[in-house]
């Protein structure tokens, strides 16, 4: 059972964080990217061709942190991969150990650097989440059997922020129903957005006991940053008061980490919540810093029940 796994089986408060992409330096440059996290997560995202841009390989960086010393949770997204291709990274990561994994559908190819690449979408990320399934029952898609079948933890993503909000319930029935245990909720700079969509989630029977909801802290620097997410990614919604706060004040750093701090404090506040998914766009130790002030004590020592 993966530590990740674990964590959340026994009702304690999981930590993830999403791993600064790689694209190059072989071991090294991932256990530098490691040094600020290893001490406060149970697991750290390794991401896959983010925003559709070319990085290194999530399962090549994966391994890279198991050499570390750090539990990986593999993204995958079907942008890049048919069929074929996924089932062949799932059972090669398992091969290796790998248990976590999660499955997204993936952005368009024309939020990255290289429009003209060919998008795939043979699946959507619910229809991974199956196939994940299906390997861990023993066989593959066509049927062929799968000896020893791979141990695997599956999770997803989903939105709590973005209408229409009935069917964001729906969709995560949906993954659940597919054999998701956990999600990691997109990230949320509304409040309210989260409790409503925990107080649903809880009314529709998708609560701790069926699957692990984890909100999504990020940690930005300016109010440029946050423009940015209102504006570029799918399903943010950034409140002008909240970039105006940041663009206003005489440390705007300063400012995004204590946004980040209440946020983080809202969401362990809230019913349901089962842990928190720690984005960092520094290079520095704050996500250690908002564990800290948020009362999240290092992974080792950890033995917080969730809410």
């Amino acid at each position: 059972m993966s530590t990740l796994s674990d964590t959340l089986a026994s009702g304690r408060l999981a930590v993830t964080a999403e791993l600064p992409v790689v694209d190059g330096g072989g071991v090294p440059a991932v256990e530098q990217r490691l040094a600020p996290l290893r001490d406060w997560v149970d697991a750290v995202n390794v991401t896959d061709n983010t925003a559709a841009h070319a990085h290194a390989s999530p399962l090549a960086v994966a391994i890279a942190c198991l050499q570390c010393g750090v539990e990986p949770v593999v993204q995958l997204v079907c942008r890049d991969r048919n069929r074929l291709a996924l089932q062949s990274e799932i059972v090669g990561a398992s091969m290796h150990g790998i248990e976590n994994l999660c499955c997204l559908t993936g952005d368009r190819m024309s939020a990255g650097d290289d429009p003209e690449a060919r998008e795939v979408f043979e699946l959507s990320g619910t229809e991974l989440v199956r196939l994940a399934g299906a390997l861990g029952q023993g066989h593959y898609v066509s049927g062929r059997a799968l000896d020893p079948p791979p141990v695997l933890f599956v999770g997803a993503v989903e939105t709590a922020g973005a209408p229409p909000f009935d069917a964001r319930i729906e969709r995560v029935r949906a993954k659940v129903e597919a054999g998701a245990r956990f999600l990691q909720l997109q990230l949320g700079f509304v409040q309210s957005h989260l409790e409503g969509f925990m107080e649903a989630a809880a009314a529709a029977g998708l609560g701790r006991e069926r699957v692990a909801l984890m909100p999504s802290i990020s940690i930005l620097r300016s109010a440029r940053g946050l423009r940015f997410l209102d504006e570029k990614v799918p399903g943010v919604e950034v409140p002008p008061e909240v970039i105006a706060r940041v663009e206003q004040s005489s440390d705007p750093e300063r400012e995004c980490f204590e946004l980040a701090v209440e946020l983080a404090e809202h969401a362990l506040s809230v019913p349901g919540v089962a842990g928190l998914h720690l984005i960092s766009f520094r290079p520095d130790s704050a996500i250690g810093a908002l564990c800290e002030r948020v009362g999240i004590d290092p992974a080792a020592s950890r033995g917080r029940a969730a809410r």
